[in-house]
């Protein structure tokens, strides 16, 4: 099963730079989306094949979640269950038989980290979510965690350790996932590999210089360990500032 996430920051304009061509490449089983930017009815996609499932935020032309899906899930759940934290569309939850899944878009903690508090609140919630869920059936969470967990995810970790996204307190959130047996899984199948990013900046032609941060992830709790082939960051596909990630599992039924 080939699962992929990406932050398409903005779906309307990623559609005009070549969304649709990946998406029909690379054929997924589940394509999870972040950071889609519209209201219901500003964008029809016809995916044959597919079930489209949309979590909106309630501010116009911000945030927003999508699931696009071959297999019709046993349930759909939009949000985490806390009001504070559901008006902004950032995660959709599908049930399946034997595991959850879950696109989620993690809050940013913005310039002069004025949102980092709020962050904090997010993250011991979110992850208390996902013990929740993991207590029914494993889960695969992907998207947007808006944080580059070690030095080795980012080009350049010592100019930016009290930037957003690189703040001990978010690393130390990410940790805190981890071991609460979670599997980060690129990291899982290449533990030392470096200059492989999934975002980079508009600025400073950053792309063309490989400046980036890899804060687009799969994360998958421990019982799936057996059932992980490999993972992917598809650096070549442009679109966004954001690449695709993808995740293939074995012997799961979706």
């Amino acid at each position: 099963m080939k699962l992929i996430s990406w932050n398409v920051n903005g779906i309307r304009a990623a559609v005009k730079k070549g969304f649709m061509d990946f998406f029909k490449e690379v054929d997924a089983d589940a394509f999870c989306l972040q950071e889609t930017k519209l209201q219901e009815g500003q964008i029809d996609l016809e995916l044959e094949g597919y079930h489209q499932y949309w979590n909106y935020a309630k501010k116009k032309g911000y945030s927003g979640t999508a699931i696009f899906t071959k297999k019709e899930p046993l349930s759909v759940y939009y949000g985490i269950g806390i009001e504070e934290h559901d008006q902004e569309g950032r995660v959709i939850t599908l049930e399946y038989e034997d595991y959850y899944l879950i696109t989620v878009y993690t809050p940013n903690s913005k310039t002069e980290l004025e949102r980092l508090d709020y962050r904090m609140v997010w993250e011991d919630e979110f992850r208390a979510y996902l013990l929740k869920l993991r207590g029914n059936k494993p889960v695969i969470v992907c998207g947007d965690l808006n944080v580059a967990h070690t030095e080795i995810d980012l080009k350049n970790p010592k100019t930016n350790t009290k930037n957003a996204g690189f703040t001990i307190e978010e690393r130390t959130k990410m940790t805190a996932l981890l071991d609460s047996g979670f599997i980060d899984t690129f990291r899982y199948f290449y533990p030392d590999t470096t200059g492989v990013y999934s975002w980079w900046s508009y600025r400073f032609k950053a792309r063309e210089k490989n400046a980036g941060w890899r804060i687009d992830y799969f994360v998958v709790s421990e019982e799936l360990e057996k059932n992980l082939e490999d993972a992917k960051i598809h650096t070549q596909i442009h679109g966004s500032d954001h690449c695709p990630v993808e995740l293939t599992v074995k012997d799961l039924r979706a």
